[in-house]
């Protein structure tokens, strides 16, 4: 089928992009791993199709290569939901910072003019 073919293709080119996003320092390593088991995974679906068909199969899944795709958004949504969970927490420590950084300006501040 044409669409595993293409599947093949997308999957191996995403990998490529991965890598070079690690090796422009684009990507941190430690979300890089999310996305290579995303890619390896599908990758393998998609060199597979019988067991992919299989899967298909006992979930009740009539075209096989759309539950493929259905599983790189279920694992896309999964990255995302990480991601925006990491954002978050860093978005609570720049807001504790900052809020230090004001207090010291201000204990500064009144200590550079004692009234």
């Amino acid at each position: 089928m044409i669409i595993f073919r293409v599947s093949i293709t997308f999957c191996l080119l995403f990998l490529i992009i991965v890598i070079e996003l690690i090796r422009r320092k684009k990507l941190e390593e430690r979300y890089s791993i999310l996305w290579f088991i995303v890619g390896i995974i599908m990758l393998v679906l998609s060199l597979f199709p019988k067991l992919l068909e299989r899967i298909a199969r006992m979930l009740h899944v009539v075209y096989a290569p759309s539950l493929l795709f259905f599983l790189g958004y279920i694992f896309a949504l999964i990255i995302i939901l990480h991601l925006t969970t990491v954002i978050s927490r860093m978005h609570r420590k720049m807001t504790r910072l900052i809020q230090e950084v004001a207090l010291l300006k201000n204990k500064r501040d009144e200590g550079d003019n004692p009234n």
